[in-house]
């Protein structure tokens, strides 16, 4: 009998070639995922993602490998809120190759997430989520809902202003 292969979460070294092309591949497969806007990150983009990402000391990444295979990945970003006067983890992205959803890499990535989350004192993680995303059910059952102060005034909205 052949046991299942093991699924570890771990912290990325973008200076690590092997987690850095990870990182871009797991990205670049997001990137052409529907839920990531059906294209392909530009050349340029994956040639200076990991370096630019090992320069901002707010970034961090989580590689899920099941059997030393990069199957998933979460970006995240430390932010600060000023109402809790703590810092904050935003979840940039989050990804699970196709072939690999539905088997609980996505809640070991958010585990993970969390996990690092509270080494770094932070208050709450936040992350964006289109409507039309099934992850979104599971981001409900691991505690992610609407944001809102106050029924009265609504619910927060994500917004953009591209500059480019």
């Amino acid at each position: 009998m052949t046991s299942a292969p093991a699924l570890a979460i771990t912290l990325a070294d973008y200076r690590d070639p092997r987690d850095a092309a990870d990182v871009v591949a797991l990205l670049d497969a997001y990137a052409r995922d529907p839920m990531g806007g059906s294209e392909p990150l530009p050349e340029d983009v994956k040639t200076r993602l990991p370096s630019e990402l090992a320069q901002n000391p707010h970034a961090f990444s989580l590689i899920a490998r099941l059997g030393g295979d990069a199957v998933g990945l979460a970006n995240c970003f430390v932010g600060y809120s000023t109402f809790a006067a703590a810092p904050l983890v935003n979840i940039h992205d989050l990804a699970v190759l196709p072939g690999h959803r539905g088997a609980g890499i996505g809640k070991a990535l958010l585990g993970g997430v969390e996990a690092e989350a509270l080494k770094r004192g932070a208050c709450k993680i936040t992350l964006e989520v289109l409507t039309g995303n099934p992850a979104r059910h599971l981001y409900a059952r691991e505690g992610f809902g609407d944001y809102q102060l106050d029924p009265g005034t609504g619910h927060a909205l994500f917004w953009q202003k591209r500059l480019t």
